[in-house]
C-alpha cells in the first residue's frame, strides 16, 4: 500500500507514475475521501471538546444549585453527543472507502522502469550462454516425456482436470533432484535461512502480500475453512515478520522456501503452452528477504545474482529482462525477469522474477524496524524472487540436453542426487 502521505505530498506526480501502469487510475477521489476525513476528524474534536467543557459546567452549576441550568445544558450535550455518533459513522465509512481505494492501487514504479503500456517492451540487460545448435531435429519436452515416460497428462487430468502435472519415474526423480539442489545452494551457498512453511495462507496473509483483495479470482479459494492456497512462497514469506518490530541489527533477514504453487489461470492458451509450460499446479524455491530501505536496490541486485546462479550451475542459457510498467505486479516497484531459451519454441520463457516491493508489502502488514534505540520505527522493505520455478525449467532442461539418440544428459549438478548421468 502507498503511504498516503506521499500522496498529499505530491498528488499529480504520483498520479503520473500510476498511470504508467494503469491508465484508468485517478487520486481526485482518494484526495477529496482524505480532505472529507480531515474535516470529520476536526468537527467531531470540536464537538468532543464542546462536550468536555459543558459536563465540566454541569457539574458547576449543580454546585451552584442551578438545576434548571444544569438540565436544559445536559439536554444540549445530549445532542452534541447524538451529533457525534452520526459524524463518527459517516467517518468510519469514509476511511473504510478511502482504504478500499487505497489498496487497489499499484506501487510507484522506481525510476529505472522502462515506461510502456505494451508488456512486450522489455530491456534485455544481459544474456548468459548460447543458443544450443543441434544437428538434428529436436523433441519437445511433450515427446521426450512420452517417449522416456517422464510425466503422465491424461492420467493427471483423470484425478484433478486439465492443466495438472503428473511426474513419474525418472521425471519425479529429476523433479525432487533439482528441488533439492535449488534448495540447498541457496541455504549452503548463498546464505538463505532455510523455511518450509503451510501451504495455506489466511485471508489476512494474501492481504499483506497484496494478492487480496484485487486478484482473489486468480486464487483457489477453501472456503469452508477461509483458507486461500498460496499460488506463490511469495504469499506465505512475507508474513513471517507481520506485526513486528525488528531491529536494524537483525537486518537483512534472507529466506529460502519450497512450496508447491496453486494458479487458477483462467483463460484459454495456445499450442505453444501445452504440457508443464502454463499449469495449474507446480513446484518452486522462492526467495524472500527482509531489508533496510536504503540498502533495498542493492540487495535486488544480490537477489537477481542468486536466481542466476542456479541457472549458471546448470549450464542453461538464459537472458535477463527489466520488465516496463505495464507488466509489474500490482505490489512491486521494479520486477527483472530470468528467461530460459526453448529450442523447439524458438523463444524465451520466464522462470523467476524478481521484484524490489519497497515498503507496499511491508504498511500493509506493519513490519517495521527501528534504526537504533531512541529512533521511531520505519518500515521495511520486502523483496522476493524465484529460484527457481521448475515446470518451465523442466523443459529448458530436458530440450537442450536432448541427445541424437533420444537420451537426455544429466546436468552434473544433478548427477549424485538422482544417481545417473542419463536418462534413456
Amino acid at each position: 500500500m502507498i503511504d498516503l502521505d506521499r500522496i498529499r505530498e505530491r498528488p499529480r506526480e504520483i498520479e503520473e507514475l500510476l498511470r504508467t501502469r494503469d491508465r484508468s487510475v485517478s487520486l481526485r477521489e482518494i484526495m477529496e475521501l482524505d480532505d472529507r476525513r480531515k474535516d470529520l476528524i476536526g468537527r467531531v474534536e470540536k464537538l468532543r471538546h464542546r462536550r468536555n467543557e459543558g459536563s465540566e459546567r454541569i457539574g458547576a452549576l449543580k454546585r451552584e444549585g442551578k438545576d434548571e441550568q444544569a438540565r436544559e445544558l445536559i439536554e444540549e450535550m445530549g445532542e452534541i453527543g447524538e451529533e457525534i455518533d452520526q459524524l463518527e459513522e459517516e467517518l468510519e465509512e469514509v476511511r473504510e472507502e478511502l482504504r478500499k481505494r487505497m489498496v487497489n492501487l499499484p506501487n510507484i514504479p522506481h525510476p529505472s522502469v522502462p515506461v510502456s503500456e505494451n508488456e512486450e517492451d522489455k530491456v534485455v540487460l544481459r544474456e548468459y550462454g548460447e543458443k544450443r545448435e543441434f544437428d538434428f531435429q529436436p523433441q519437445n519436452h511433450l515427446e521426450l516425456g512420452d517417449r522416456l515416460e517422464l510425466f503422465d497428462f491424461e492420467r493427471a487430468a483423470k484425478i484433478a482436470g486439465s492443466r495438472f502435472p503428473l511426474y513419474w519415474g525418472d521425471g519425479a526423480a529429476l523433479e525432487m533432484a533439482l528441488l533439492n539442489f535449488m534448495f540447498f545452494f541457496q541455504i549452503q551457498r548463498r546464505g538463505y535461512r532455510p523455511v518450509f512453511p503451510p501451504f495455506l495462507a489466511t485471508e489476512e496473509s494474501f492481504f499483506t502480500s497484496a494478492q487480496l483483495p484485487k486478484f482473489e479470482q486468480e486464487l483457489y479459494r477453501c472456503p469452508q475453512d477461509e483458507l486461500y492456497l498460496n499460488p506463490t512462497a511469495e504469499s506465505i514469506l512475507a508474513n513471517l515478520h507481520r506485526d513486528e518490530i525488528l531491529t536494524e541489527n537483525e537486518l537483512p533477514l534472507k529466506y529460502a522456501a519450497y512450496t508447491t504453487c496453486f494458479r487458477r489461470e483462467a483463460g484459454s492458451y495456445g499450442e505453444e503452452e501445452r504440457g508443464l509450460i502454463r499449469t495449474h499446479q507446480f513446484n518452486k524455491v522462492e526467495l524472500f528477504q527482509f531489508v533496510s530501505p536504503e540498502r533495498s536496490y542493492e540487495a535486488l541486485d544480490g537477489l537477481i545474482g542468486d536466481a542466476e546462479a542456479v541457472l549458471q550451475e546448470l549450464d542453461l542459457h538464459y537472458r535477463v529482462v527489466l520488465l516496463p510498467t505495464a507488466d509489474l505486479a500490482q505490489q512491486a516497484s521494479k520486477t527483472v525477469d530470468l528467461e530460459v531459451w526453448i529450442p523447439t519454441q524458438d523463444q524465451y520463457y520466464e522462470v523467476s522474477s524478481c521484484s524490489n516491493c519497497e515498503d507496499f508489502q511491508a504498511r500493509r502488514g506493519k513490519m517495521r524496524f527501528r534504526p537504533g534505540e531512541d529512533k521511531k520505527p520505519r518500515y521495511l522493505h520486502t523483496l522476493n524472487g524465484s529460484g527457481l520455478a521448475t515446470s518451465r525449467l523442466m523443459v529448458s532442461l530436458l530440450e537442450n540436453n536432448q541427445n541424437s539418440d533420444g537420451s537426455i544428459t544429466v546436468p552434473q549438478v544433478l548427477r549424485e542426487s538422482l544417481g545417473k548421468e542419463r536418462l534413456g
